[in-house]
């Protein structure tokens, strides 16, 4: 298997010094940068948003990997490509027509994913598989850092794989360390973001490693 791609979370950094904790996992290792967008509707939690994502894409040259867990997410797919995002995923669940958004996506030149919450069936995703980038497999409820990993949910890795393009990044976001990156990659998951296990690791350059 192809080397991991570890994409922390910045939802478990010091919002006052953001640049900081950006640049200690960049210096530590990551592959990219998860950005997780929260607008208090599709989720009970309010994070970020595009001028957040136009700051950080200043500062680092990873990739920003945006997390969108919002309604209506078609409405501002334009300004976060252009405020600096290079993948920008959205929930399956908050969408209408699957195909439009993902269309829409790759029309700003930026990876097209998509993610499943816990409750949702892997078969419903298999029609898009080919057309996405990435697909991304939450194993916790989302809106909320530090839950506990939700194992049922990267059961679902092996039926996707089955039917995925050879270069779709299988992603899985929620209670991951390195057991639980273990499971998931032995699935076939070939990227990971994690938030607090990197960010409260006091050698964030070994959690990372962990996780490949």
């Amino acid at each position: 298997m192809s080397r991991v791609i570890v994409s922390p979370s910045i939802l478990s950094a010091d919002f006052a010094n953001l640049e900081r904790d950006i640049k200690l996992v960049e210096n530590a290792g990551a592959d990219w940068i998860h950005v997780d967008v929260m607008d208090g509707h599709f989720v009970p939690n309010i994070t970020i948003g595009v001028p957040v994502v136009a700051s950080i894409k200043k500062i680092t040259s990873l990739p920003l990997d945006v997390h969108l867990m919002i309604d209506n997410p078609e409405k501002y797919i334009n300004a976060f490509a252009q405020a600096g995002a290079d993948i920008i995923t959205f929930h399956y669940e908050a969408v209408n027509d699957v195909d439009r958004v993902i269309d829409l996506i790759k029309s700003c030149n930026v990876k097209a994913g998509m993610s499943i919450n816990p409750k949702t069936e892997p078969k419903l995703v298999i029609p898009f598989l080919k057309k996405l980038d990435l697909l991304l497999v939450m194993t916790v409820e989302p809106g909320f850092g530090g839950q506990k990993f939700m194992p049922d949910c990267a059961d679902k890795i092996p039926l996707i794989k089955k039917n995925a393009g050879e270069n779709l990044i299988i992603q899985v976001d929620g209670g991951i360390n390195a057991e639980t990156a273990r499971i998931c990659t032995d699935f076939g998951a070939n990227s990971l973001v994690a938030g607090n296990y990197i960010y409260k690791s006091n050698n964030k350059k070994e959690a990372i490693l962990s996780l490949r």
